[in-house]
């Protein structure tokens, strides 16, 4: 059993920062993409960035040069720094990590989401 714990959310003015959080925990081999994802009603989850175990990172056009992605390896743990936040970035926000397990299975997990608001 693998489990995404996310933290960091919460309500900023726009202009400002957050910094989001997710720890992977249990039966863990390794863990090689991990990213961040959101998602506002009635669309669909998107990408924000990812960033492989190597620290290749990719993200969305509309975060470039405001958020950065991270993680420390040895925590099994990722970051997002949100800068210059918009109120368009207001969304529910999801950690996901592409696992391999103790018993080595390969499998994609998602975090319970943390909420995101941007006031104008």
């Amino acid at each position: 059993q693998v489990q995404l714990v996310e933290s960091g959310g919460g309500l900023v003015q726009a202009g400002g920062s957050l910094r989001l959080s997710c720890a992977a925990s249990g039966s863990i081999f390794s863990i090689n993409a991990m990213g961040w994802f959101r998602q506002v009603p009635g669309k669909q989850r998107e990408l924000v960035a990812r960033i492989t175990s190597t620290g290749r990172t990719n993200y969305a056009d509309s975060v470039k040069g405001r958020f950065t992605i991270s993680r420390a390896n040895a925590k099994n743990t990722v970051y997002l720094q949100m800068n210059s936040l918009k109120p368009e970035d207001t969304a529910v926000y999801y950690c996901n990590a592409d696992v391999i397990t103790a018993t080595m299975f390969f499998n994609g997990y998602w975090g319970q989401g943390t909420q995101v608001t941007v006031s104008s």
